[in-house]
């Protein structure tokens, strides 16, 4: 359905020009409301030279036990590496729409993406925070939803509504900005999911823990992980009723919505990764547990060899293969199978196959990959793009 982050209720969004692009205008600040107090969890970089906004949002969610009024993003500064300046900066973002608002400090949400090491404007920010209008509606989602890209071509939402036993509809809106340093470690992107559902900030947290794992988490584009990695989730209870427990038939319904969600903007971060030509699409199975699966399935999206042979329509499935062995994944060589769309190229032992076939199969925009592992039942998916020669252009002079 469409909306994004607005397609849910008791959620508003506003956009603002803070001047922070180093190339190129438009809007650069996102600010998204709940229209009272949000259930609210996040998911964070591993990557231990953790940006400002990224340690701020950690010290907000434990100091409000996951309850939270607003999410304030901005793009063309990454405010990481940049010290004690780079908190307090981070720290007047927070106070300015706090204010806006009228919440507590606590209950305001930070993430910032762009340049590593550059400083903060945080007065530009805050006066262009102060003076933002609110909006609903998908008009004003899909506005933010631009204003936090950067190298990203095109925004990127997702929403779905699922209806409870008792006939009680839910809803969950997501964006997402991410087209370099893209890897497992949660990949590096920010978004934003909401839902109208009533459940607490830990409650949305043990229950999203594993759908982003199996979503979020997959997606490849370079194998760099960044500084400033966020994913927040706000539930608003807009929906009304009894709160969702987890463990519970309407968790499990919700869940569903959510990981629906999160694959599409999985999807469409791997689709636009940095010089993408394709998308690559793993998945996994027969493996001795889905965790082995996802480990095999991302090791084949992230592998260079793997990304330069779908750049150049190569149905090289050896490279398949070894990105499988190495993955630290259990399987039996003799069992193992290895499909390059409807092709299969590997059954225990090299296949004769149609390569012309294959070719044409690995020129579409979507590329299928397939593994047995042939060991047991686990499964898994995983998301890349191929490697071209535009994503060291754009690479090679992103500071400058």
């Amino acid at each position: 359905m469409p909306g994004g982050i607005l397609a849910p209720g008791g959620f508003a969004a506003g956009t603002a020009a803070a001047g922070l692009r180093s190339r190129g205008g438009g809007d650069d600040v996102a600010l998204i409301v709940a229209d009272g107090i949000a259930g609210s969890a996040g998911f964070f970089t591993r990557n231990r030279f953790a940006a400002a906004p990224v340690q701020l949002a950690c010290e907000a969610l434990a100091a409000s036990g996951g309850r939270s009024r607003a999410i304030v993003l901005n793009a063309g500064c990454a405010n990481a590496g940049t010290g004690a300046a780079g908190i307090d900066a981070a720290r007047a973002v927070v106070a300015a729409v706090a204010s806006r608002v009228g919440c507590d400090p606590a209950e305001v949400l930070p993430a910032s993406t762009g340049l590593i090491g550059s400083a903060l404007a945080a007065d530009r920010i805050a006066a262009a925070v102060t003076n933002l209008g609110l909006a609903k509606g998908p008009a004003a989602a899909t506005a933010a939803a631009r204003a936090i890209m950067t190298t990203d071509t095109r925004p990127k939402q997702a929403a779905a509504s699922v209806t409870l036993a008792g006939g009680r509809a839910l809803t969950v809106g997501g964006m997402a900005k991410g087209a370099g340093m893209i890897h497992p470690d949660l990949a590096t992107m920010l978004a934003v999911v909401t839902t109208d559902a009533p459940i607490s900030g830990p409650d949305l947290r043990i229950l999203a823990a594993p759908v982003v794992e199996r979503t979020i988490g997959q997606v490849s584009v370079d194998g760099d992980t960044s500084t400033n990695d966020t994913l927040f989730l706000l539930a608003s209870g807009a929906a009304g009723g009894a709160p969702i427990r987890p463990g519970t038939e309407e968790a499990q319904t919700l869940a569903a919505a959510l990981e629906a969600v999160c694959t599409d903007l999985a999807r469409q971060i791997a689709a636009d990764g940095e010089g993408a030509t394709r998308r690559i699409d793993v998945a996994v199975g027969g493996a001795a547990t889905d965790a082995e699966a996802r480990l095999a399935a991302r090791t084949i999206a992230a592998s260079p060899l793997v990304k330069a042979a779908v750049h150049g329509a190569d149905p090289n499935w050896g490279r398949i293969a070894a990105a499988v062995g190495r993955s630290g994944a259990r399987l039996d060589m003799g069992r193992m199978r290895v499909r390059i769309g409807s092709t299969l190229a590997f059954d225990g032992a090299p296949q004769a196959f149609d390569e012309a076939m294959a070719r044409d199969a690995m020129r579409g925009e979507v590329v299928e990959i397939r593994v047995d592992l042939g060991v047991g039942d686990g499964i898994g998916l995983a998301w890349g793009c191929d490697l071209s020669a535009a994503y060291v252009a754009i690479n090679s002079e992103y500071s400058t």
